[in-house]
C-alpha cells in the first residue's frame, strides 16, 4: 500500500497542473461558455456571475462523479475479466454493506448539496427590490412586447410607454433589428420589472442576463436586478405561445442615465404618456385609429 508521502507527491503535480490550466482559461471558459460576459470578465448584471458560478460548479462536481464512476467501471471490467482457462460463473456476492452504504449516502449528499446551493441562489434572484431606481412593466402579447416606464406617480399618470410588433424577416431572411421592440435600462441602477401577459403564457428571457421568467394572464410576476454593463442585448419569448412564437423578439439597450432620460423624454414628446392599458384594448387597437399594433408595424 503506498505511503502517505507518496500520495502527497502524486497529488502535488496534479494540483499544480490543474492550477496552470485554470490560469490559462479565458473568462468565457471560466464561466462555462455562457453568454453575458466580456473578455475582461465584466458581467451583464449583478446576478450573472452568481448564475454562472452555480452552473460551472455543478458541472465540475458532476464531471468528477462521472470520472470516478467511469474509472470504477473500467477497473472492474479489467480486473475481474474472465482469464484464460476459466469457466463458469465467478463467485457471487449477495451484498457488500460498506459499498451499499457508500453509494446510498454519497448521492444523497450530492442531491442535498445541489438543492442547498440552488435554493440559496434562487432566494437571492427572487428577492424583489422594494424601492427600485426604475420601475417598468413588460407586457407579452401574441407575438410582441409592450414596455411601460412607470415613473414615480402611483397612478402611472407620468408613465410613458412603447408598443411593439412581431419580428418581420427582411428580403434576405434576416430580422430587421431596428424594428424590434426595445427595452431601455439605465446602467448601474436598480430595476424592477413587472411581468404581465395579455393573452397566453409567455416567458421573458434576456439571454445574456442568464434568467427568464414566465408571464401569466391575470397574474403578475416580478424581476429585480441591476444592469452593470452598457450594450445591446437580445431577448425573446422562451415559452411556446402560438404560431409566430419564433418572431416574438426584442432588444434591450443598457445605456447611461442621461441617455435613458432622453429616451423617456422622446416618448413623452411623442404623446406616449399615461397608463398603457388606457391606450390598448383587447383587440390591440391603438387609440384614435382603426389600426392594430401589427398593422401599424407593416
Amino acid at each position: 500500500m503506498p505511503s502517505k508521502r507518496r500520495i502527497r507527491w502524486a497529488v502535488l503535480p496534479v494540483g499544480i497542473a490543474t492550477a496552470v490550466v485554470l490560469a490559462g482559461c479565458t473568462p468565457t471558459e471560466l464561466n462555462g461558455f455562457l453568454p453575458g460576459f466580456q473578455e475582461d470578465g465584466s458581467q451583464a448584471t449583478n446576478h450573472t456571475a452568481m448564475v454562472s458560478g452555480l452552473w460551472v460548479n455543478s458541472w465540475i462536481v458532476l464531471l468528477a462523479v462521472g470520472v470516478i464512476t467511469w474509472g470504477l467501471i473500467l477497473f472492474a471490467a479489467f480486473a475481474y475479466r474472465r482469464r484464460k482457462g476459466q469457466s463458469g460463473l465467478p463467485v457471487q456476492l449477495r451484498y457488500n454493506m460498506p459499498i451499499e452504504i457508500f453509494y446510498t449516502i454519497v448521492p444523497l449528499i450530492l442531491v442535498i448539496g445541489f438543492f442547498a446551493f440552488t435554493a440559496r441562489d434562487q432566494t437571492i434572484l427572487e428577492t424583489q427590490t422594494e424601492n427600485p431606481d426604475v420601475s417598468i412593466t413588460a407586457i407579452g402579447k401574441q407575438w410582441a412586447w409592450d414596455f411601460q416606464y412607470n415613473g414615480e406617480d402611483a397612478d402611472n399618470e407620468d408613465a410613458v410607454w412603447t408598443m411593439g410588433v412581431q419580428a418581420v424577416p427582411t428580403a434576405n431572411g434576416d430580422v430587421d433589428q431596428a424594428a424590434l421592440p426595445t427595452l431601455y435600462l439605465p446602467v448601474n441602477k436598480t430595476v424592477k420589472i413587472n411581468l404581465q401577459s395579455r393573452d397566453v403564457i409567455h416567458s421573458f428571457w434576456i439571454i445574456d442576463f442568464l434568467y427568464k421568467k414566465d408571464m401569466y394572464i391575470g397574474r403578475e410576476n416580478y424581476w429585480s436586478f441591476t444592469p452593470t454593463r452598457e450594450g445591446t442585448y437580445a431577448g425573446k419569448c422562451a415559452e411556446l405561445c402560438g404560431e409566430f412564437h419564433s418572431a416574438m423578439l426584442f432588444n434591450v439597450k443598457v445605456v447611461s442615465e442621461s441617455e435613458y432620460d432622453d429616451y423617456l423624454a422622446s416618448l413623452r414628446a411623442a404623446g406616449n404618456t399615461g397608463d398603457i392599458s388606457q391606450a390598448y384594448d383587447r383587440l390591440g387597437n391603438l387609440p384614435g385609429t382603426g389600426a392594430t399594433t401589427s398593422e401599424e408595424g407593416e
